[in-house]
Formats: C-alpha cells, sequence, structure tokens
C-alpha cells in the first residue's frame, strides 16, 4: 500500500497497549461500525467466519452481566480454597473493570458453521479464528485512538454470559474486550527478543 510507508505501520502496530482504565466519553455507533467492519477482514479457517458479537453498552446490561459472571468466579474461587477475603476483592475488581468500560465486545464462537461436527481439530481451528478477530477488534479500535484489553472472564462462564446476555444456545463466549478512550497511557511490556522465540528451520 503505497500510502503507508512501512516503518510508520510497524510503528502504529508496535504503539498497541493493552488499556484498563478509560474515560467515561461514550464510544459512537460510527466507530464501533468502522472497527466491527474491520474486524470482519479477518481471515478464518475454511472462511467459516464462526465469530459472533454481542455489544454491551447500557450500565443495566453490564450489570447483569457482571453479577452473572461474579457469581461463577466466586464458586470456582470457593473449590479452589480461597479465602472470603480474597475472592470478594477479586470479584470487586472484576466487577468495576467491566462496568467502567464504556463499551464491552462479548467475543463468541457460533457453533453451528462447523463443517465436521465430529472432528475435534474443527473446533479448534474455530477457537483460532475467534482469537484472530479479537486481535483485528483490538487493532481497529487503536486505529480509531481507542484503547482496549482482552478479558477471558467469560471462557469460565460460558452458560452464565449466555444467559446473562440471552445469546443464543449455539454462540460459545470465547472472552470479551473492554473498549474506550484511554485514561492511561501504559509503558511498553517488556518483551522477548525476537530471536529467542524463533528457530529458522534449515
Amino acid at each position: 500500500m503505497p500510502w503507508l510507508a512501512p516503518e510508520d505501520l510497524h510503528a502504529f502496530l508496535r504503539s498497541r497497549r493493552s488499556v484498563r482504565r478509560f474515560l467515561p466519553e461514550p464510544v459512537s455507533d460510527d466507530v464501533l461500525q468502522r472497527v466491527l467492519e474491520t474486524a470482519i477482514y479477518a481471515p478464518s479457517a475454511h472462511n467459516l467466519q464462526p465469530w459472533r458479537f454481542a455489544v454491551i453498552r447500557t450500565d443495566e446490561a453490564k450489570a447483569w452481566l457482571a453479577q452473572a459472571l461474579a457469581a461463577q468466579m466466586r464458586s470456582d474461587m470457593e473449590a479452589q480454597g480461597a479465602s472470603a477475603e480474597a475472592i470478594e476483592a477479586r470479584v470487586q475488581r472484576s466487577q468495576v473493570r467491566l462496568q467502567e468500560a464504556p463499551l464491552v465486545v462479548m467475543l463468541n464462537l457460533d457453533e453451528t458453521v462447523r463443517r465436521d461436527a465430529e472432528d475435534p481439530h474443527e473446533r479448534h481451528m474455530m477457537v483460532q479464528s475467534v482469537a484472530i478477530v479479537g486481535l483485528q477488534i483490538l487493532l481497529a479500535a487503536h486505529a480509531e485512538g481507542l484503547g482496549g484489553v482482552w478479558v477471558c472472564w467469560p471462557l469460565y462462564a460460558q452458560e452464565a454470559a449466555q444467559q446473562a446476555l440471552n445469546l443464543p444456545p449455539s454462540w460459545k463466549p470465547q472472552g470479551m474486550l473492554f473498549l474506550g478512550y484511554l485514561a492511561e497511557a501504559p509503558a511498553p511490556p517488556p518483551r522477548k527478543p525476537w530471536q529467542e522465540v524463533t528457530r529458522e528451520i534449515r
């Protein structure tokens, strides 16, 4: 693409951060539409595009979701032997972050689009496809001047998330993205050198 210098594009891609604190300013419909329109250009296995997005904006919907996920979190942490103080601290922190995010996008896998229901690898490919579209959303949001963070919480409480949002039974939550205008500018986290994580096969 001649209008984008490679060094500028690389700098943009490397400047994305996981942002957890946002300004209260809402994300407009136009911005959200552009983000999602760009997101669906992500690649997917067999071009099945198994992703489905649930957009949560209202305080009421976020409260339903937070309560449902918190109940599952409490149950799981109690089963693991966590102290009451640790449980309540984590639940409180997670609920506040969800409710303070101006925009929440739940990433779901639609199991009705599988080519072969008997092949377990097909589902793995669908999960990978949803993960790819999640990154595409984060980069598209970054292009709009938004910050975002990936949260895996719904993966541990799929049924609770489905019920709280009244999602179709075939929509299996995989994660959610908190999006909004940045109230913080996180420093770049440490990264391992690419040479350390790469092996060239000759």
